[in-house]
């Protein structure tokens, strides 16, 4: 693999991965996963780092999915066996990753840019944007996640028609439907994601963790086992030096110092 195609970087408080093959519209195979896998890995060990922010290079594409050269010369099993369990894994770890995710989205999102999307904590958009998932127009389907996370964040039947049609919708749509954030002016759309980075360092490291495995792992349990999950992750919580560091920090009038401790 071309090591330029995924650039890994550390500004300020932030990881940021950059998808970097413009001419393609920053799909990603493979080996561009396999990498983001390992900034991940090397991102979650660096205290420095509080939020990792996925983008993609250039002006046009945030990440159009996957190559579909590629993807024309792959069959069943083997692509089973192959990528299709490499971007499972992938797209799993952003999810259930520790710290937050920001997706940067600063240009066109397709199939697979769509479906990372859905995985990342928080969704900033540039007002130029379009997204879709047009595996239908290709004969095929979404398959890194789409069918389950969609219809797990947007009404069934909206679902169903940007599966069913593979339309695309532009920015304001989204945020609209619940599946992005904000939408920014096209040039500030990494500004935007490393000041949210920034105010991610001002919080505790160990509550922010905490509380992302209440939503995502309450989400799939009923409402009273869900509270029981909270109740014991509350407990963590109040044993936390982050904790009574906050509490002090507020009654002696002074900025927290959080060491996710």
């Amino acid at each position: 693999m071309n090591d330029e195609w995924v650039l890994v970087e550390r500004r300020g408080a932030a990881g940021v991965i950059t998808i970097n093959r413009p001419d393609v519209h920053n799909a990603w195979g493979r080996e561009q996963l396999l990498r983001v896998e390992k900034a991940l890995d090397e991102f979650a060990v660096d205290p420095e780092v509080r939020a990792v922010i996925l983008t993609g290079a250039g002006e046009k594409a945030f990440i159009a999915g996957g190559d579909i050269g590629d993807l024309e010369s792959r069959r069943g099993i083997d692509h089973y066996n192959d990528m299709a369990e490499i971007i499972q894994r992938v797209f799993r770890r952003f999810e259930t990753y520790d710290k937050v995710t920001i997706a940067a989205v600063n240009g066109l999102a397709l199939g697979g840019g769509v479906e990372i999307m859905l995985c990342m904590d928080i969704r900033i958009l540039g007002d130029h944007v379009r997204l879709g998932l047009p595996e239908i127009n290709l004969g095929m389907m979404p398959g890194a996640g789409g069918t389950q996370r969609l219809l797990r964040q947007i009404p069934l039947c909206k679902a169903k028609e940007l599966m069913f049609t593979g339309e695309w919708i532009n920015a304001q749509e989204a945020v609209t439907l619940g599946i992005a954030n904000r939408v920014v002016p096209k040039a500030s759309v990494m500004d935007e994601a490393l000041a949210f980075a920034e105010k991610m360092a001002t919080k505790s490291p160990l509550a922010l963790k905490l509380m992302k495995r209440a939503v995502l792992n309450g989400g799939d349990m009923s409402l009273s086992a869900g509270l029981a999950y909270e109740h014991s992750l509350i407990g963590l919580v109040f044993e936390s030096e982050d904790m009574h560091e906050g509490c002090r920090a507020f009654l002696e009038k002074r900025p927290a110092q959080f060491k996710g401790r």
